[in-house]
């Protein structure tokens, strides 16, 4: 039996802008992926039984109805593989909040399992295969902070200034399939071509519409204004602002009022992910 433990990390979304809806329902948008060195965890034991066993603190969550064991079925599918796993998953990132928690468990399952049963999948085609789980997934699976375009799937990596981020979640729960079909939503926001993004507005257009029907979202921006410009990621509820370096950060962390969970993470533009996967090939890690 083989072992391997990575992380799961976090995104945010620096701005977000809807350029469009499609026939097929899903909208056209702009955004730019900030990858977080701060996460979940996946640990992934290998077996010959053909079984996928998932191990976790999910609240109301069925074990076969989430993105881990959808990602790991469907690479067993894809590939002809009849090999099975046990994931143990330590979930540190909350859900329905804007951070790509479940988008990043189910690439870092991808990657994973592609390395741990060999199953020899290129980048592109693990991309192809999460593109088919969600929107977000092949931001994590190619592991680089991102332009995207699309539906969020048209990669172009960029290398980001270093930040610090202070992430804060309010206690509430946002509904993406809410947001994109409330008829109030911006989807008519002009494209900007990638060489101007240093001209971009940074906002999210979802913003507005997630804080009319979700106070609490509105009430954490307002906090946040006190010491710098806040901003919402995704569809909500988390709301982020940026540092020049992470003692400012953990200063406003630290005045955090109790009903909000928040945490500090470092902007990376490449993914933890992909950073441990090279050790585990390597054998600089004992993960293997």
């Amino acid at each position: 039996m083989s072992t391997l433990s990575l992380p799961s990390p976090a995104k945010i979304n620096l701005f977000l802008h809807i350029t469009g809806q499609r026939s097929d329902g899903y909208h056209n948008l702009q955004t730019l992926f900030q990858l977080l060195d701060f996460g979940d965890k996946l640990v992934f034991r290998s077996n010959r039984s053909g079984n996928i066993k998932i191990n976790g603190n999910i609240d109301g969550v069925d074990e076969k109805n989430n993105l881990i064991f959808h990602a790991a079925t469907l690479l067993q599918k894809s590939t002809g593989c009849d090999l099975g796993c046990t994931i143990d998953l330590t979930k540190n990132l909350p859900m329905g909040a804007g951070l790509g928690g479940g988008s990043s468990n189910a690439a870092t399952t991808l990657v994973g399992l592609n390395a741990l049963w060999k199953c020899g999948l290129t980048a592109n085609q693990l991309s192809d295969l999460g593109k088919t789980l969600g929107a977000d997934v092949p931001v994590f699976v190619h592991g680089e902070s991102a332009f995207a375009e699309g539906i969020g799937d048209i990669l172009t990596p960029l290398t980001l200034p270093q930040r610090w981020f202070l992430v804060i979640t309010p206690n509430c729960h946002v509904s993406t399939r809410e947001i994109f079909s409330n008829p109030q939503l911006t989807r008519n926001s002009s494209p900007i071509k990638i060489r101007a993004l240093s001209g971009v507005e940074y906002r999210n257009d979802c913003q507005d519409v997630v804080s009319k029907l979700y106070p609490a979202v509105e009430t954490v921006l307002q906090w946040v204004e006190n010491f710098s410009a806040p901003l919402m990621t995704g569809t909500g509820a988390s709301v982020f602002c940026s540092f020049d370096s992470k003692s400012e950060a953990q200063h406003v962390l630290s005045k955090l009022p109790k009903q909000w969970t928040g945490f500090v993470a470092k902007g990376v533009n490449r993914s933890p992910v992909h950073e441990q996967l090279h050790d585990f090939f390597t054998g600089a890690s004992p993960s293997g």
